[in-house]
């Protein structure tokens, strides 16, 4: 899948990638090693703010899967920065969705399909990936969901 071609998916979702979020801590954002694209953990940004709030108790499930796509956005944003172009993108290999979520609240496959989604929705077949979701008690900033990523990538 060409540059264009995913430039005019995304334009067909309605999606304007935003600037790739900044580090928080003592990380970087992406790491390129041995054909491998590995993303930290993407906080849900919408219209520049982090979407807070605990599955099952203060976020719906749709407002948790409307967070992971946002997050998935944030993965795209933070792909194109380190890569130059999402030409690069060979495979979205897995995806890592951690839900901010009470301990009775047990939808959190749902919760990260946001993201899984949107992947399919934009790289087609290369969006097709392994995946795990887990619910956890708390998430940096207090966010509602943080997903993490591993892209096979074409050299540069």
């Amino acid at each position: 899948m060409t540059e264009t071609e995913i430039e005019a998916r995304l334009a067909k979702l309605g999606i304007v990638l935003p600037e790739a979020a900044a580090a928080v801590a003592s990380y970087v954002p992406a790491v390129e090693a041995n054909g491998m694209l590995h993303i930290s953990g993407q906080l849900p940004f919408v219209n520049g703010e982090i979407v807070k709030g605990r599955l099952g108790e203060s976020l719906s499930l749709d407002e948790g899967v409307a967070a992971a796509r946002a997050c998935g956005i944030m993965i795209l944003a933070q792909a194109k920065k380190a890569l130059g172009t999402l030409d690069r993108i060979e495979r979205v290999v897995k995806l890592g969705a951690f839900v901010n979520s009470t301990p009775d609240f047990t939808d959190q496959p749902k919760v990260a399909n946001g993201a899984s989604e949107l992947m399919f929705d934009v790289l087609d077949e290369a969006g097709r990936h392994a995946r795990s979701a887990v619910g956890v008690p708390v998430l940096p900033l207090g966010a509602g969901v943080e997903i993490d990523a591993i892209l096979q990538i074409r050299a540069g």
